[in-house]
C-alpha cells in the first residue's frame, strides 16, 4: 500500500513564506543573540496580582465554550512566589458527548502573535488538580494553532498539543500535509521504521495526528488510536522521559516552529530534561488559514459530568530557549542551533 499524499495546494504559502520571512532569521535555538526584534516577543505572566498583566499579553476569552470555565487568581498552590490562575470546566453541555466542548482557556492577545513558521520559545508551569480522569476523552491541557479564517473550510487540529489520555501525559502533533502509512500493511508489514511517529488515520482533509511523546507505563489501549506511521514526521528521544501527572508541579519548555512544507521543529523540554527533537511536515496549509500561530493553555475536553482543574504558573515567551528555561536546561541542547537553519 502507497502512503496517501494529498494533492498540491494552489493557496500553499502564499501568506506563510511572507510572515515567516520577518522573524525567522532572528530567533535562536541555543539562546544566541536575536536580530529581528526579540523584545517583541518576549512575554511573561507570574500571576501574582489580581488580574492579568499588561506583559504577559495573555487574557480569558469569553465565548459559549468558555463559559463553562472558571479562572482565579489563586494562593492555594503555586510553583513560584505566593499565585497561580486556577483554572477549572464545570459540566456545560446538555448531553456529555464528544460534539460539545467545555473549555476555561487563556489565550495569547491578538496584537502579541508571531507569524505562523517562526520559530519561539514557549514555559510554563502545570499542576493537575485530583482527581486526575482517567477514561479515554478528549483533554487538552495546551495547544499551539494556526489562525483560521470564518470561511475556513474542515476543522483544523492543533500543530501541537499536550494531551491527557487515559490518565497518562503525552504530546501530539498533527498535519494536513504529511503522509500516512497502516501498520501492518506490505510497506510497514513490522510497524514504524526507526524515527518515525505512530499516527492516525487522515480525515478528509489529510488531517492527521501523530504521537511524539507519552508518559512511561502506557497500555497498549492508550496507543490504539495511533494505528499506522509517518514518515514525515521524525521523532528523535534524548534521553528524558515525562513525568507522572500525580507528581506535582511540572515545568515545560517548548520550541515551537511551524512548517507544512517539512521544515518544522519541535524541541520538548520536562522537568529539566530533554525529552525529544520532532522535524518535518508539522501544522497546516489548507485554505482558509492565517497569517500567524497562537497558544492557548488550560483544560479543554468535550462534554462531561464532573468538574476538572488544572492549576498554571509562570507563564514565559522568547526566542531563546534562556528566555523560558534555566541555562544549565538549555545547555542540554547540544549544540546549539541557528533556527535559520532549521530544517528536518
Amino acid at each position: 500500500m502507497q502512503p496517501y499524499t494529498p494533492p498540491p495546494n494552489p493557496c500553499r504559502f502564499g501568506r506563510l513564506r511572507l510572515a515567516g520571512a520577518v522573524l525567522v532569521l532572528g530567533l535562536s535555538l541555543g539562546g544566541g543573540a536575536s536580530r529581528a526584534g526579540p523584545q517583541a516577543l518576549v512575554l511573561h505572566e507570574d500571576f501574582e496580582g489580581s488580574d492579568f498583566s499588561a506583559g504577559g499579553g495573555l487574557f480569558y476569552k469569553n465565548n459559549r465554550e468558555q463559559g463553562a470555565g472558571r479562572y482565579v487568581f489563586s494562593s492555594a498552590t503555586a510553583r513560584k512566589g505566593k499565585q497561580s490562575i486556577d483554572l477549572s470546566v464545570q459540566p456545560q453541555c446538555a448531553t456529555p458527548n464528544g460534539l460539545c466542548s467545555e473549555r476555561a482557556e487563556v489565550w495569547e492577545r491578538p496584537e502579541v502573535l508571531v507569524p505562523y513558521g517562526a520559530p519561539v520559545w514557549y514555559g510554563f508551569s502545570m499542576k493537575m488538580a485530583e482527581p486526575i480522569p482517567t477514561v479515554r476523552h478528549r483533554y487538552v491541557m495546551a495547544q499551539w494553532k494556526r489562525e483560521i479564517e470564518p470561511d475556513a473550510e474542515g476543522d483544523y487540529s492543533p500543530l501541537l498539543a499536550l494531551r491527557l489520555i487515559q490518565g497518562k501525559l503525552a504530546v501530539t502533533v498533527d498535519t494536513d500535509t504529511g503522509s500516512f502509512i497502516a501498520a501492518g500493511d506490505a510497506e510497514r508489514p513490522r510497524g514504524c521504521r526507526k524515527g518515525e511517529a505512530a499516527a492516525g488515520p487522515p480525515d478528509d482533509f489529510n488531517q492527521f495526528r501523530a504521537l511524539v511523546a507519552v508518559e512511561p507505563g502506557a497500555a497498549a489501549e492508550v496507543l490504539s488510536g495511533f494505528s499506522g506511521c509517518t514518515p514525515d514526521l521524525i521523532v528523535t528521544p534524548r534521553g528524558g522521559t515525562l513525568p507522572a501527572l500525580e507528581s506535582g508541579w511540572i515545568d515545560f519548555a517548548f520550541l515551537v516552529q511551524a512548517g507544512p512544507d517539512g521544515n518544522g521543529r519541535i524541541e520538548i523540554l520536562v522537568n529539566g530534561q530533554w525529552i525529544a527533537s520532532v522535524t518535518g511536515h508539522i501544522g497546516h496549509e489548507g485554505p482558509g488559514l492565517g497569517d500567524n500561530m497562537y497558544f492557548k493553555f488550560g483544560p479543554y475536553r468535550a462534554g462531561a459530568a464532573d468538574v476538572w482543574r488544572i492549576y498554571y504558573d509562570d507563564f514565559r515567551r522568547g526566542p531563546a530557549c534562556t528566555n523560558v528555561a534555566p541555562a544549565a536546561t538549555c545547555a542540554k541542547l547540544n549544540p546549539p542551533v541557528e533556527a535559520n537553519t532549521l530544517t528536518p
